[in-house]
């Protein structure tokens, strides 16, 4: 954790860390990787509603836990910038990390590969490689998406290539 501003330092210790290592296809075992995913979720999610910093929802789009949907967004300008999240757990998850996918963003920059699945090579893969099996999902999106939305979304927004939901609305209308 050596560079890393004190925030990211603080938010990152606050997440619980799993011991449990199991992929989806672990039976029982996997069972138990995804209560500790949701506790880490769960208390993930109350320290950034805690922090006035509530940037995502998340669910489980299917029982076994392996595919997950929700909406994330980033406030930039004063504006909110919603974009609809998903990612499938691999089957050789905790190994490998799940690749976040925004798909409203494919094609929309170079830190993304087909499908809208963003890039986490360089700075995050290590990183999960290293902490595994003790990071998860929370962990993902906060060493993750968090820091690619905020270097990503200003750059789109300035250049154009997204606009705010108020913004296409009015130009539709004239």
């Amino acid at each position: 954790m050596e560079g890393w501003d004190p925030n990211t330092k603080s938010t990152l210790t606050q997440i619980p860390l799993l011991t449990t290592k199991a992929g989806p296809r672990d039976g029982a075992v996997w069972t138990q990787r995804l209560k500790e995913e949701y506790k880490a979720l769960i208390a993930y999610t109350q320290m950034n509603k805690s922090n006035d910093n509530d940037w995502f929802r998340i669910s489980a789009a299917n029982p076994e836990g392996t595919r997950w949907t929700g909406k994330c967004w980033y406030v930039h300008n004063l504006l909110k910038y919603e974009f609809d999240l998903q990612f499938d757990i691999p089957v050789t998850y905790p190994s490998t990390a799940p690749e976040l996918e925004l798909p409203q963003l494919d094609g929309k920059t170079q830190k993304m590969y087909r499908g809208g699945k963003i890039c986490l090579t360089v700075h995050f893969k290590p990183l999960w490689a290293k902490n595994c099996p003790r990071f998860g999902i929370a962990h993902a999106l906060c060493l993750g998406l968090a820091p690619w939305l905020a270097a990503e979304v200003p750059i789109l927004v300035d250049s154009g290539m997204i606009k705010h939901k108020d913004d296409a609305t009015t130009s539709n209308e004239s």
